[in-house]
């Protein structure tokens, strides 16, 4: 087997950073972000359900509704006994105000569950590109050493 030269290593392991730990580091704290993103909208409609619980009245429930591109239209809910879900997928699912406080703790702890797995998955990442640039220090004698004081560096 034909060895290669250090600056061939060098150049290999730079673009094995650059190209594939990087990418896959962003892909991964995109999917993270994601999540964040759903879980926020998951405890948002949790208040609402919790608030229309608290407010039960035999008035109907006045709201506005986002019909696309931040065009509000005004509505009437007459009966705030049960809501539709998003339960993923393009899917929703008629549940009771109590079923859906049920069903949105259940997707938090799943959410939860995933970011926690990306959250690892990240520091895995960083200290494979950690480990990387200690090789490339090494393969190109770089110290991390600084240098003494009075020392003369070229």
């Amino acid at each position: 087997m034909e060895e290669l030269p250090v600056s061939k290593k060098v150049v290999e392991y730079e673009h094995f950073v650059n190209e594939i730990l990087r990418k896959d580091l962003r892909k991964v704290l995109e999917n993270r972000e994601e999540i964040f993103t759903q879980t926020a909208q998951y405890l948002q409609l949790k208040t609402v359900i919790e608030k229309i619980k608290g407010n039960v009245s035999d008035d109907d429930l006045k709201t506005q509704v986002d019909l696309g591109c931040n065009f509000y239209v005004q509505a009437k809910v007459p009966d705030t006994s049960k809501i539709f879900v998003q339960v993923g997928f393009g899917f929703f699912v008629e549940f009771t105000l109590t079923e859906a406080l049920i069903f949105i703790d259940e997707k938090i702890k799943q959410l939860n569950k995933k970011c926690e797995k990306l959250t690892k998955d990240s520091a895995t990442i960083k200290a494979n590109i950690k480990l990387v640039y200690e090789a490339l220090k090494e393969l190109q004698h770089i110290s991390d050493k600084k240098p003494e004081e009075g020392t003369v560096v070229w």
